[in-house]
């Protein structure tokens, strides 16, 4: 006797894997947004495509939260519906976390909101839904884990997993899945992005300096070397500073630049990698460096306005899982001397070398001081000692001691190290030959001023430091999409 033999699913045109997405047809279906779904939608048929979030079947119905980005929504299926049979149910039922997903559905209005989701006024009842791309089941870690608030962890008898930062990093992909990093690099882009803007407001030009050269940038050991082909030993460049300079020696007045940086320290911290994305600019002066932090000033402040505006929702996210302050600043923008800041640590009891550098601790409580006497987590320190800044710092005029030099700093730690630069070449070479800097090496550089120099100074930012101080994220790999540390060089 024949076998019995289930009778064909009338709707499996509805579900099921798609063919592969291979560039075969452009049909000009309209797609929607999960972020873009809202009540004024109801009862309109939508085209979605995200990841399963999270799925959970229960007899003849399921429920898939599907996510795109920062976005979810609920996607329900009922057997009841004459557009969903069993099997399309169960299918769906069976679906694994993150594989991608097309849905075609009506949005409705639910009777009761959908705490769980971002969409939380409406959900969307599924007519069809097919498989883009299948997930491997067994997942380095859930997206639920990874996006849990920093305070889900506080208390001892916690049940909840916390996704450690080396696994984190080993699989950054999933990683960057969670809405707090989705956003956080939404930001940091927004960083770089007014950062450009402000600066072309003022007629710079941006520019594109080498990451290969024949010497130090910086001065010290802390390079990363390598043998250049037939013509000797070279380094990846520690900042674009030489090379800014030589173009406002080309008369462009003002250039910036974003780009890779490299440093071969080996700082294990919070706050220091490899290789980072420098934020360089370099202007003429007329009269006073003073010139440089007016620029600076506004930039900032126009910044952190930026963020604030153009970037809500994303900073929203990422104070859903990593609460924090909203940074407090002012206009204009709060300047001290270094001998104002060291007078203020000794009198609060520390003890501090007045023609030495302040360490990363030393800032920390000169940002709470300076919070708590001024009300910012934003301020310029000028004038450091000479022993503290590179060989092309301009000396002060009137104390050989110092510099017409500065540091700006967020929270209490340093983001920005700048200065006017030493213009004329023989005092340029004593300085460099007193830093123990081979002259042969920057021989190029020194000549770029032997023609008529313009009295010019900058600046360098660091990309990844400014947006986790913004949002006050404790370590900078969160805000590295790939970092370099020195124990680090992949994914």
């Amino acid at each position: 006797m024949a076998a019995l033999q289930a009778a064909p699913d009338a709707l499996a045109h509805r579900y099921g894997d798609a063919e592969m997405v291979q560039s075969k047809e452009i049909t000009g279906r309209a797609w929607t947004r999960v972020d873009a779904l809202n009540e004024t939608l109801k009862d309109r048929e939508v085209l979605l495509r995200g990841r399963v979030h999270n799925v959970r079947g229960k007899g003849k119905s399921a429920f898939i939260v599907l996510r795109q980005q920062t976005a979810t929504v609920q996607v329900t299926l009922f057997v009841d519906d004459v557009n969903v049979s069993k099997g399309m149910v169960k299918w769906a039922s069976a679906l694994a976390r993150e594989s991608v997903v097309d849905v075609k559905g009506l949005v409705v209005h639910p009777e009761v909101p959908i705490e769980s989701c971002t969409q939380k006024e409406v959900e969307v009842v599924c007519r069809e839904i097919h498989c883009i791309s299948r997930s491997d089941p067994e997942l380095p870690f859930l997206i639920e884990d990874a996006s849990r608030p920093d305070s889900a962890f506080e208390a001892e008898d916690t049940q909840f997993v916390r996704v450690l930062q080396d696994t984190r990093l080993n699989n950054r992909v999933m990683d960057l899945r969670t809405p707090a990093n989705n956003a956080i690099f939404k930001i940091q882009s927004g960083v770089g992005t007014l950062f450009r803007e402000a600066l072309l407001r003022r007629n710079f030009t941006e520019i594109h300096t080498p990451k290969l050269i024949a010497g130090a940038s910086e001065g010290g050991a802390a390079v990363f070397k390598l043998d250049y082909m037939q013509v000797g030993p070279a380094c990846l460049a520690q900042s674009p500073q030489l090379y800014k300079q030589m173009a406002i020696m080309g008369d462009l007045e003002g250039v910036f630049e974003i780009g890779p940086v490299f440093r071969a320290e080996d700082s294990n911290t919070h706050r220091h990698l490899c290789e980072f994305t420098g934020l360089d600019m370099e202007m003429t002066i007329k009269e006073h460096y003073d010139e440089v932090l007016d620029v600076l000033d506004e930039l900032f402040v126009s910044m952190f306005d930026g963020l604030n505006e153009r970037f809500k929702r994303e900073i929203g996210v990422v104070n859903e899982q990593h609460p924090f302050e909203p940074l407090q600043y002012c206009r204009p923008s709060l300047r001290l001397t270094f001998e104002e800041g060291v007078k203020m640590l000794q009198e609060a009891g520390e003890e501090v070398d007045p023609l030495g550098d302040i360490g990363t601790e030393t800032e920390r409580v000169l940002g709470r001081l300076v919070k708590e006497k001024y009300g910012t987590d934003f301020y310029m320190l000028t004038r450091y000692p000479l022993n503290a800044r590179p060989f092309y710092t301009m000396p002060a005029p009137d104390d050989p001691n110092y510099t017409n030099s500065f540091d700006i700093f967020i929270r209490g730690q340093e983001i920005i190290s700048g200065a006017q630069r030493i213009h004329d070449p023989k005092l340029l070479a004593e300085r460099a030959e007193a830093c123990g800097i081979e002259l042969p090496t920057i021989q190029p550089y020194i000549d770029s001023f032997k023609y008529g120099a313009m009295p010019h100074g900058g600046c360098g930012v660091g990309l990844e430091r400014v947006a986790m101080l913004f949002l006050n994220l404790p370590n900078i790999r969160k805000t590295s999409m790939f970092p370099r540390d020195p124990k680090r060089l992949t994914p």
